[in-house]
């Protein structure tokens, strides 16, 4: 993976398809060494208010926009991304401090989910609904179709900023649907790298709009009628957003801390299940919303678990990110490193043990492990969103799932075992947006159905269940005559 490459020393933001300069500006950080790496524009309200107007003058061009030519956009995106795919590494690598092989991973789930929605773009299906159910319907026949919502709001946070963003463009180019996106401020590169692909089809004017605006002054994304749905990626705020969106539907995916339960039948297996969890908990230096916080082994293997976690912890390379041996690069910034070393150093003193880690230069914090953390400190009740996990032991599977389930959170989480009945009651009995069996909670594809309970938001991503979200049934009812 070259490493060699150099960002543009200033990005324009997308209004109505049209890249766009302004005299404002703001910087964009090198998330490692802490330097300014390029500027992005920044629009004014009367820009925002433009894209907003362009986006409500979009719906019916969008929709009459045939699937096969939404396919044939996304499929250009896809190919476009691929022949860029080490710049978007690269950029990707610098903006969020993201190790250059974990980049170059996000760039092929960038790739993939825009290829997933070239797929579904030209099969989005109704049905055909038998009404004679009595004979007073004789003659009676329902057909349903999908239709695009109209204009959509997107906000996308900092940690998956290529992958976060393609899940909710590339759904709304398939579904028909033009949008606005505020990508998140401190990482909007990919997001503005995107729009510049997207500026290259023929995409209806006013289709999309990409608007590099700090949360101070996105507030008419949220709030304004014309937009139909909101989608909302990020922290806690998004029921403040909720609550002040209207009468639009709203999307949230809000987080998690994520549990991994490893049963009593995994010694033969600990080496695999510890590859896993390590990756699970320190991958992007945990900031992922099914970061493994949370690690539940049965009493059975806990001693010879621990020993060889702490083990693997101990070895994970920390660094530059844009070395290609470094697994653990820098949090978001210096704030963010600070704030989890206090949550531990909180643990710590209530009780907590401290296995591994737990120091930190600005912001690179060491991979942390912990264990007799007591049940209400931050960094089991609370999403760490860092290096950190937590482990803890259990003697029976009833045990292990309430364990789990004493949580305000419900996003994934996963289990190891060999048994088919923890798995099925795993599934069954888990309060989680999804369960993973023998895989870490942080497993996701593009194309499955991603999203939580609880405070873990409310709706589903994955292209399909995406396009659902941002299309509606309409029923027609024709009789015989």
């Amino acid at each position: 993976m070259p490493t060699n490459f150099k960002l543009e020393k200033s990005y324009p933001y997308y209004l109505a398809n049209k890249a766009q300069t302004s005299k404002e500006s703001m910087d964009v950080l090198d998330k490692y060494s802490g330097k300014r790496a390029t500027r992005v524009a920044v629009p004014d309200a009367a820009a925002v208010e433009k894209a907003i107007a362009a986006a409500a003058k979009a719906t019916v061009p969008m929709r009459e926009f045939k699937p096969w030519a939404r396919q044939a956009v996304l499929q250009h995106c896809a190919k476009r991304f691929a022949e860029r795919r080490d710049e978007l590494a690269y950029a990707l690598c610098v903006e969020a401090g993201k190790p250059i092989k974990d980049s170059a991973g996000e760039v092929t789930r960038l790739i993939e989910t825009f290829t997933i929605a070239a797929e579904e773009a030209v099969r989005i299906n109704g049905e055909t609904i038998n009404l004679e159910i009595a004979q007073r319907l004789d003659g009676y026949h329902g057909y349903t179709r999908r239709v695009p919502l109209g204009p959509l709001s997107f906000i996308t946070p900092f940690n998956f900023p290529l992958n976060l963003v393609a899940h909710k463009v590339a759904p709304a180019i398939a579904a028909g649907c033009p949008f606005v996106l505020k990508p998140a401020e401190r990482t909007p590169i990919g997001a503005l790298i995107i729009g510049e692909v997207l500026a290259e089809t023929d995409l209806p004017k006013g289709a999309f709009s990409i608007l590099t605006l700090d949360g101070k002054h996105a507030s008419p994304l949220v709030e304004d009628p014309r937009f139909k749905l909101l989608s909302f990626t990020g922290g806690q705020i998004g029921w403040d957003l909720k609550a002040r969106a209207g009468h639009k539907k709203v999307t949230l995916e809000l987080g998690g801390n994520a549990a991994c339960i490893v049963d009593g039948d995994q010694g033969p297996h600990l080496d695999r299940v510890i590859e896993r969890l390590i990756f699970g908990a320190f991958y992007q230096s945990g900031q992922s919303c099914i970061s493994v916080q949370r690690i539940y082994a049965h009493d059975a293997i806990y001693d010879e678990l621990k020993k060889r976690l702490v083990a693997a912890v101990k070895k994970l390379k920390a660094g530059d990110p844009k070395d290609k041996s470094t697994f653990l690069g820098p949090m978001i910034d210096e704030a963010a490193a600070e704030r989890l070393q206090g949550w531990i150093e909180e643990a710590r003193k209530a009780g907590g043990k401290l296995l591994s880690g737990g120091k930190r230069k600005g912001a690179m914090l060491e991979a942390t492990l912990m264990e007799d953390v007591p049940t209400d400190a931050k960094v089991n009740r609370l999403e760490v969103f860092g290096p950190f996990a937590l482990l803890a032991r259990y003697k029976n599977f009833d045990a292990a799932i309430s364990m789990v389930n004493d949580s305000d959170f419900g996003l994934q989480a996963g289990i190891f075992t060999d048994s088919l009945a923890h798995a099925m009651r795993a599934w069954n009995e888990l309060d989680q947006g999804g369960v993973v069996v023998n895989d870490v909670p942080s497993f996701r594809v593009d194309n499955m159905p991603y999203g939580g309970v609880k405070l873990s938001g409310v709706g589903r991503e994955g292209v399909r269940y995406a396009i659902e979200d941002m299309s509606e049934l309409r029923l027609m009812v024709m009789r015989e005559l």
